[in-house]
């Protein structure tokens, strides 16, 4: 309103002078008459100009007017060099076009077996679902009380190597962090292709039951012994580097591997897991974790830092991406 008010009065001034001022009547005039005239000049000048461009670029005025079709190859060179780098700042940045430069740097076996095309994650699990499903796993287990207890769980675990498998129960999974956001781009696009071999091969439907686990979760499910003997930075799963899955078949979520449909699934999901290079649970000596698989990184060193390098990664990328679309506005 103030503005409106503002511009109200610098034009009631401007009329004001000009009706009473004939000094300011005249200049005006005076100036644009001076406008015009100049503008016509230009627009002549300008027009003489195309002219002779278009004279020059006849075949017959190669020697007499090659010092004016050079300027056509500098217009065409710039018109060129104006287009490229209209699509390099107008093309659309995504974070899998992010992902994708990520990977052809730092993995790029993985980048082949893609052929450059990043996969996206599929939508978050619904939590209900995930609750629903564990009921319907012990559900499932009460009828078979005689198996032994360690084959009772559903197939969700927690583990460092072989040797330190222990099951996981039925509580913890309601507090899994089931985002994609820390999982490490290398281990991610791997677990999405053998989530879309699953589909399009097998017709199984993948879901990402835990992923990133936090050192606070994991020390605090070491606090019992039937659960992990593994603290905080001893999984691969505080390195972004593993996850554990699940099925959906009928809009529900399997988890047990008593369900006959399932434990065909996670057979499949071992053997496809294997061909682009992850570590499946199933083949583990001792208990066997059928949804656990991990990407044993060569050369990587389970330490903090390492942990929070490998797990922002996928959240830096996004942040570049946010960066980079902001200084490409107008």
């Amino acid at each position: 309103m103030i503005s409106f008010l503002a511009c109200s009065f610098i034009l009631l001034t401007f009329s004001m002078a000009l009706l009473i001022s004939y000094e300011f009547r005249e200049k005006l005039r005076l100036y644009f008459h001076d406008g015009i005239s100049q503008f016509k000049s230009k627009l002549f000048s300008a027009k003489q100009f195309a002219h002779q461009m278009n004279e020059a670029a006849s075949p017959d005025q190669i020697q007499s007017h090659w010092h004016l079709q050079q300027w056509w190859i500098l217009i065409a060179g710039f018109f060129l060099f104006s287009s490229i780098l209209l699509y390099a700042f107008t093309r659309p940045i995504t974070a899998s076009s992010i992902e994708a430069d990520y990977l052809k740097k730092t993995d790029p076996q993985i980048y082949a077996m893609l052929e450059g095309q990043i996969l996206d994650v599929p939508q978050e699990l619904d939590e209900s679902l995930v609750q629903e499903a564990v009921n319907d796993a012990i559900a499932l287990e009460n009828n078979t009380a005689s198996i032994a207890a360690a084959h009772i769980s559903p197939v969700l675990h927690i583990n460092t190597d072989d040797e330190d498998l222990v099951e996981h129960q039925h509580s913890d999974i309601a507090s899994a962090d089931r985002k994609w956001n820390k999982i490490n781009p290398r281990y991610k696009q791997r677990l999405l292709m053998v989530f879309k071999i699953m589909r399009e091969q097998h017709g199984y439907e993948m879901v990402l039951l835990e992923g990133y686990r936090s050192p606070d979760r994991q020390n605090t499910l070491a606090q019992n012994v039937n659960t992990t003997r593994a603290r905080g930075y001893q999984s691969y799963h505080q390195f972004g580097l593993a996850a554990d899955v699940a099925f959906k078949r009928n809009d529900k979520v399997v988890i047990s591997e008593r369900d006959p449909w399932a434990m065909r699934g996670y057979e499949l999901y071992g053997q496809t897991a294997e061909t682009v290079g992850l570590t499946w649970g199933g083949r583990w000596k001792s208990l066997q974790d059928y949804g656990h698989t991990e990407y044993r990184m060569p050369g990587l060193k389970k330490t903090r830092e390492m942990a929070e390098q490998l797990t922002s990664e996928g959240q830096l990328q996004a942040r570049q991406m946010s960066i980079k679309a902001a200084a490409h506005m107008p």
